[in-house]
C-alpha cells in the first residue's frame, strides 16, 4: 500500500512550526492544506486537553521537546562515507569520545558497526539507531547500508524518519545505489540534504557530481558552501549563506574556525551564492520577489527560504566536505538543524480500522492517544528487541499496549534507547522518538496502541525477490521467530 505522508510546508514561514501550526488555516483548502488543517485541528484538541488539566507545564515541555528534535538517516551508495560520517559526527556531538576507522584496523570500528563481520568487510549489514545533542536539539539518527543486497534495511529505516542525508562520492559521483537509496526517499516523502564527501580524494569533482545529482536524480538543488581547494590542497569551506570561510582545526578538526573569505576567491563565491539565490526563488515565492525586485537578500532571509524549499522537497541544500579529514561535519549538523523538519512538520497518517481503514491524520503530539509502528526487529542475548517510532501518544515502561493486528494487549516489561549496541533504559517516550522495546511479541510492520483507538499505520515498501529461498526452521520452536524476523 503506498506510503501516504505529506509535509505542511505552507506551515513553515518562520522556525516556530509549532506555533504556526496552532494557527487558522485559509479557506478552500487544498487537499494538502485540508490535511494539514486535520493535524492541527488534533494537536489543538490535544493542546487543549493538557491546558484543561492544568498542564501547561508539560505542554510547554513537549512543545520545546519536539521544536528541537530531528529523525534523520544517512544513506548512500557503498563506501561513500556515510558511516564514517556517522563516527564524526558522534564524536563531535560527545556520544563518543574517539574516532575510529570503519575497517576496524585499531581493533575497535567505527561505533555503528558493531557486528564483528561488519568490520571485518568495511561495510554496513545492518541499520543501526543512535541519538546524539548537538546545540541543544536531540537528533535521532539511523545509519543504513549501501549495498544493494541490504536495501530492505534501508527501506525500513526511511519508513519511520522524517529527513535524511544523501551522501555522495566526490570522485565516484551518483552511482547506482545513490539512484536507488534517492528513489528510496521519494517513495516516502524524505525531505533532505545532500553531502558530497571526500573532496580530499585525488580526481574530486564536487561540481561534476552536482550536475549529475540534477540530471540523475532530477534535484532542484545547489551548493549552500564551496570548497576552499581540492584534493590535497582542501582546506575547508565558504559558507554561502553567511558569506563566512571555515576551516577545522585541532587534532581532530574540533575548532572550527571563521573568517573572511579569501580575496581569491570573492568573484566566484558571489557567482555561487546568487545561483544558490536563483535556484531556491525558483520554488520559493518569497525569496523569488525579492530576488526580483534586486533588493539585498540578508542570510537570514535567505536561510528562511531554503528551510521553506527543503521541508515542501523542493530543494536539497548541498553540503560539502571529508569526513576522513574531519572537514565540513559540524556545519553539516547546523544544515541538519537549520533546514530539516521536526516531528511535527512532518504530516503522518493511519488507517481506523474501525471506519473501513479512512485516513486519519496524527497530530503528532504526546497529548493524543498512543499510535506507534514496529519498524525493526532484532534476536538479541535478552530476547526479541522491537524498535519503535512514536507517531503520537506517550509510551511508559509498564504501560498495556495493543498490538492493533493481532488483538493481543501487551505489558511493556522494559523500554530503551538505542546507541547501536549499546542500551540506555528510560521510563518513557513520548511522540516523534524512536526507541525499543523488549519482551513484545509482534512482526515487523505492527501497529500498537493504548487500546483507545484501532488505528493502523501502512508498512513499508518491499521489492519483488530478484530470486528465491525457502528457508526451514531447525526446530519447531524456532518457527515463530522465523516467521516474525522475516518479511
Amino acid at each position: 500500500m503506498a506510503m501516504a505522508r505529506r509535509s505542511a510546508s505552507h506551515l513553515l514561514s518562520s522556525f516556530r512550526p509549532f506555533s504556526l501550526l496552532l494557527q487558522p488555516l485559509a479557506d478552500a483548502p487544498s487537499p494538502a492544506a485540508a490535511a494539514a488543517a486535520a493535524s492541527a485541528r488534533r494537536a489543538m484538541s490535544s493542546a487543549s486537553a493538557l491546558r484543561a488539566r492544568g498542564d501547561d507545564k508539560e505542554l510547554a515541555r513537549w512543545r520545546e521537546s519536539m521544536d528541537r528534535m530531528r529523525n534523520i538517516g544517512i544513506s548512500a551508495h557503498i563506501d561513500s562515507g556515510k558511516t564514517t560520517l556517522t563516527e564524526r559526527v558522534l564524536y563531535y556531538t560527545g556520544r563518543i569520545h574517539e574516532i575510529h576507522e570503519v575497517r576496524g584496523r585499531d581493533g575497535v570500528g567505527a561505533k555503528m558497526d558493531s557486528m564483528d563481520l561488519e568490520r571485518e568487510k568495511g561495510i554496513t549489514i545492518q541499520s543501526a539507531a543512535t541519538y546524539c545533542t548537538w546545540n541543544g536539539y536531540q537528533i535521532n539518527i539511523i545509519d543504513t547500508p549501501g549495498h544493494v543486497d541490504f536495501t530492505v534495511e534501508v527501506e525500513r529505516a526511511l519508513r519511520v524518519l522524517d529527513g535524511a542525508i544523501l551522501v555522495l562520492c566526490s570522485v565516484g559521483g551518483v552511482q547506482s545505489q545513490s539512484i536507488t537509496v534517492d528513489r528510496q526517499m521519494k517513495r516516502y516523502e524524505i525531505p533532505r540534504v545532500a553531502f558530497i564527501n571526500k573532496l580530499d580524494r585525488m580526481g574530486a569533482d564536487p561540481w561534476k557530481v552536482l550536475n549529475q545529482a540534477r540530471a540523475k536524480l532530477r534535484h532542484q538543488s545547489a551548493a549552500v558552501q564551496v570548497p576552499i581547494g581540492l584534493e590535497e590542497e582542501f582546506e575547508g569551506l565558504v559558507d554561502l549563506v553567511e558569506l563566512k570561510a571555515l576551516k577545522f582545526e585541532g587534532g581532530s578538526g574540533q575548532e572550527v574556525v571563521t573568517s573572511d573569505v579569501p580575496s581569491n576567491m570573492q568573484d566566484f563565491v558571489m557567482d555561487k551564492r546568487r545561483e544558490l539565490i536563483e535556484v531556491v526563488s525558483e520554488v520559493d515565492d518569497q525569496l523569488a520577489e525579492a530576488f526580483l525586485n534586486d533588493e539585498p537578500i540578508t542570510a537570514n532571509e535567505l536561510k528562511a527560504a531554503i528551510r521553506r524549499a527543503t521541508v515542501a522537497r523542493k530543494f536539497i541544500p548541498v553540503y560539502m566536505g571529508s569526513a576522513f579529514k574531519n572537514k565540513g561535519v559540524q556545519p553539516l549538523l547546523n544544515g541538519v538543524l537549520d533546514y530539516l523538519p521536526c516531528p511535527l512538520e512532518v504530516e503522518n497518517f493511519a488507517l481506523d480500522q474501525n471506519k473501513s481503514e479512512e485516513k486519519v491524520s496524527l497530530s503528532g503530539t504526546p497529548a493524543g492517544p498512543l499510535v506507534a509502528l514496529a519498524f525493526k526487529l532484532e534476536e538479541g542475548r535478552f530476547g526479541q528487541l522491537t524498535y519503535l517510532r512514536i507517531y503520537e501518544g506517550v509510551i511508559r515502561k509498564g504501560d498495556f499496549i495493543q498490538n492493533v493486528n493481532t488483538g493481543k494487549k501487551i505489558k511493556v516489561p522494559r523500554l530503551v534507547r538505542m546507541h547501536s549496541n549499546e542500551m540506555e533504559d528510560i521510563q518513557e517516550a513520548h511522540a516523534g522518538q524512536i526507541v525499543a522495546v523488549f519482551g513484545v511479541d509482534c512482526s515487523s510492520g505492527d501497529t500498537f496502541t493504548d487500546g483507545s483507538v484501532k488505528y493502523t499505520m501502512t508498512s513499508m515498501h518491499v521489492a519483488e525477490p530478484v530470486m528465491s529461498l525457502a528457508v526451514n526452521p531447525i526446530s519447531k520452536d524456532s518457527g515463530g521467530q522465523v516467521t516474525h524476523l522475516l518479511f
